[in-house]
């Protein structure tokens, strides 16, 4: 896993992430970004949409 400050974490897949809703998302991917602004289209994955909203 890689931190960034002010970026996403990268993390090595696949991954399964549990929302606060309790409801389960998962990444087949080798490597995914997770979203730590929640401002992404695809949250909780990273789409640099948050580069629109600055």
């Amino acid at each position: 896993m890689t931190m960034r400050r002010r970026g996403p974490i990268l993390v090595d897949g696949p991954v399964e992430v549990e929302l606060e809703d309790g409801t389960t998302v998962r990444s087949d991917r080798f490597r995914v970004a997770l979203c730590t602004c929640r401002r992404s289209r695809r949250y909780p994955w990273c789409d640099t949409s948050h580069r629109e909203r600055v």
